[in-house]
């Protein structure tokens, strides 16, 4: 009888049971239901699109620029495509840049022999990558201060750096014969950092130059060097936006990547009908995947990816003022270069630290590049800037990471020019450029360089200023200092006459308490 009992008790449990979880699995489903799915047009996904507030928390990421471009280590990333052009040179719109034959073009003729017979291809079985490690970068990357990370998946080359399953020109088949990106993938998931990739395909289309005399046009080949015919004017084909689209879904649904970013030529009109589509399978993939994603864009050239689509990208630029909606520069280490070259010129640390802070004062990250060599080693003096960067990051880091924006992102005589590529005309900030944060009731105020005889005087937040209306300050310390920072506010701005030693060497915060 105890037994008889003891079983009811039992299958009575497991009825309320069932029913429990036949209950908890219709309001998953029912949460699932009700979650907006996108549909593969704008009215759609501006309409349930909103960017990821994790994001735009971030602050600081890493891109690589690294593939079998890195073996010639000449020109610059672009050298297949530089490599082909023997009477002209011709820019990423197509149009004549320069007559004549182009430097790489001469060089690769004078050292491998006739475009022929060793073509862009050739390089492939010598990129080893011997000496990857994808744990020292990562822990080097961390050690920077970055949080995440985008390594390029594919570049216009047509190599794709992870094991692929649409084209037989990838890293695990070819080459290293390793899966580089999944290899990051790992690491960095493993050490906390956001993992996300670049697809630069778009552009393989026109990217290499086709005549008889080349490889290029050797239909073998086709597959890396993409079907394009000679007509440089020969519209995006159907064919190869089926490549394009097969490539990039494999690469999501692999993957699985946090970010999403694609380069200039995705913009082109013979682009157009992709756009919505892509982006509202990544969105709806972010979906399943129960997490928010980020699709990156440049629209370089007109609004490609309508405002409020995606966060938008600049390189190698950045912005006047502050953008509401988050956005992203990338740019590189180098000043000649995205891919490791023999004469690679760095930018130095104290730049950066100030495009870093400049582009955060205005709601925007900074995407930093490097260019490991072909071995798989990030050379020292592009390791030395990232480390230059962390350890000013570990003073000045609560100034950065998950920031918002002030009234107003600073002051200073040092304006900014907008626009991609536009870095080459800034220049370098002054002990009167001052950026701000905010966080809390704590207004970051950062200095881009020490001012002369360590005083100070900030317009903005002077009593009749527009920006400090109703602000009370309660306290203002430097950060890395243990010193008592003596301040006035006064009608026309907060002065501060000894900030003391500096605590570093490039731009230097001063943490201002508000009263709540």
């Amino acid at each position: 009888m105890k037994k008889y009992f003891l079983g009811l008790i039992a299958f009575t449990l497991l009825i309320v049971s069932c029913k429990t979880e036949n209950k908890e699995a219709k309001k998953d489903l029912a949460t699932t239901d009700s979650i907006p799915r996108y549909e593969p047009n704008w009215e759609s996904i501006k309409k349930n699109y909103k960017d990821p507030e994790w994001f735009n928390n971030q602050k600081f990421g890493i891109f690589i620029h690294w593939g079998a471009y890195s073996v010639p280590a000449f020109g610059s990333e672009w050298y297949p495509r530089q490599m082909y052009m023997d009477t002209a040179t011709f820019t990423a719109q197509l149009n004549l840049q320069k007559k004549g034959p182009n430097a790489t073009f001469l060089h690769h003729k004078k050292k491998y022999g006739d475009q022929k017979n060793f073509g862009y291809k050739d390089f492939i079985p010598m990129f080893k990558a011997e000496k990857f490690d994808a744990k020292n970068w990562i822990d080097l990357f961390k050690k920077s201060g970055a949080k995440y990370v985008v390594p390029v998946a594919d570049h216009h080359d047509g190599f794709a750096m992870y094991k692929s399953n649409t084209t037989r020109w990838n890293s695990v088949e070819m080459g290293p014969k390793r899966d580089v990106l999944g290899e990051l993938f790992k690491e960095g998931r493993a050490q906390g950092l956001i993992m996300g990739a670049s697809s630069h395909y778009a552009f393989n289309w026109s990217f290499y130059n086709k005549k008889d005399k080349f490889d290029t046009t050797d239909p073998e080949y086709a597959d890396l060097y993409s079907p394009k015919g000679k007509d440089i004017n020969e519209p995006v084909s159907e064919e190869f936006k089926k490549m394009w689209w097969d490539r990039t879904v494999d690469l999501i649904d692999n993957y699985q990547p946090d970010i999403l970013w694609f380069d200039f030529y995705l913009d082109i009109p013979d682009y157009a009908d992709v756009r919505p589509k892509i982006a509202a399978y990544y969105y709806n993939k972010g979906i399943e995947w129960n997490k928010e994603v980020v699709l990156q864009d440049k629209n370089f050239s007109h609004e490609a990816f309508p405002e409020g689509t995606v966060v938008y990208d600049l390189e190698r630029g950045k912005l006047p003022g502050i953008r509401k909606l988050p956005w992203q520069t990338d740019t590189s280490i180098g000043k000649n270069s995205w891919s490791h070259v023999t004469d690679w010129k760095s930018k130095t640390a104290n730049q950066l630290v100030d495009d870093l802070v400049d582009i955060v004062s205005k709601n925007g990250n900074l995407l930093l590049n490097v260019g490991p060599k072909a071995d798989g080693t990030i050379p020292d003096d592009q390791a030395k800037i990232l480390l230059q960067i962390g350890e000013w990051l570990q003073v000045n880091g609560e100034a950065i990471y998950d920031t918002k924006y002030w009234n107003t992102f600073g002051e200073g005589p040092t304006e900014v020019k907008k626009g991609h590529h536009s870095e080459g005309d800034n220049k370098d900030f002054t002990g009167q450029d001052i950026r701000f944060t905010k966080k809390g009731n704590k207004l970051y105020a950062i200095m881009m360089a020490w001012p002369k005889n360590g005083e100070v005087t900030i317009e903005s937040l002077g009593k009749n200023s527009e920006y400090a209306k109703g602000i009370k300050i309660e306290n203002v310390t430097l950060l890395g200092s243990k010193k008592d920072i003596v301040y006035k506010q006064a009608e026309k701005g907060l002065s501060i006459t000894n900030l003391g030693d500096k605590s570093g060497e490039f731009a230097h915060t001063l943490e201002i308490t508000l009263s709540e």
